[in-house]
């Protein structure tokens, strides 16, 4: 009787071992690896599903971050996206707190992180980022219904004297850039260096100190959502490199240990 009592106690024991599956990035308090994804200019974070979702069967804690890219400049998005969106991370007791990131959303965390540390800082990702600003901004900036549609953020992205991502500088942190080639647009195409992606150039999406670059046969709409990219956003936060031909190790600002 007493064998069978303690045997009926550690049923639950048992079971719950049986369905709870096992992550090593998501078990042990303290150990959970958090991802906040960060959507472009005039999207959303819907945009962001499919990657979040691979984050996610990864072991991943993730953050995908709505945020009212159209209403504010890139410094007052920066001041309160970041900080919030690291805070949810921080609540979930996360060891590394990694971006992945498109177009503008990049912008923003070089923003941030030029005026504040960054706590539990790890990877970052940046799919199409307008390191170097975007032309299409110069030529259609003064277009009427351009500031409507972009907002003062969108009027920031370009390569002149008040373009932001130029007064940024090199990044300090541990950083793999993505860039497209593909584009659907040739009248935008027809501003921008090529190649480019329809709103940003393989030139422009490089900033000095990155750690590591590739270029994909994708469109700037669309790049977060292809696999090929999705499977190089996971070997890069994992391994620190893309894992694709052709991409590029570089000597980058941020000192690996």
């Amino acid at each position: 009787m007493f064998q069978r009592f303690h045997c009926f106690l550690l049923l639950p024991l048992l079971f719950s071992l049986v369905v709870v599956p096992f992550s090593t990035r998501a078990n042990d308090v303290g150990t959970v690896e958090c991802v906040v994804l960060l959507h472009g200019l005039a999207r959303t974070s819907a945009s962001m599903e499919k990657l979040a979702a691979k984050l996610g069967a990864e072991g991943y804690k993730t953050v995908n971050y709505d945020y009212p890219s159209r209403k504010h400049t890139i410094e007052v998005l920066a001041e309160s996206v970041i900080p919030d969106a690291i805070s949810r991370c921080v609540s979930h007791d996360s060891s590394a707190i990694h971006f992945v990131t498109h177009s503008l959303g990049g912008i923003l965390v070089r923003q941030y992180r030029s005026r504040h540390a960054i706590p539990l800082l790890g990877r970052a990702v940046f799919l199409a980022p307008p390191n170097q600003g975007s032309e299409v901004v110069d030529v259609f900036g003064e277009v009427p219904g351009y500031a409507l549609l972009n907002g003062p953020a969108g009027s920031q992205l370009g390569t002149g004297e008040e373009s932001v991502p130029l007064k940024l500088g090199a990044v300090d942190f541990d950083l793999g850039v993505i860039a497209g080639t593909k584009t659907f647009n040739p009248i935008l195409s027809q501003t921008l260096p090529n190649p480019d992606d329809g709103k940003v150039s393989v030139y422009s999406a490089r900033v000095e100190g990155m750690c590591a670059f590739l270029t994909v046969p994708e469109s700037h709409p669309f790049i977060m959502k292809d696999d090929t990219v999705i499977e190089q956003v996971l070997s890069y936060l994992s391994q620190g490199e893309f894992s694709a031909a052709g991409a590029e190790k570089l000597a980058c600002a941020f000192k690996r240990e």
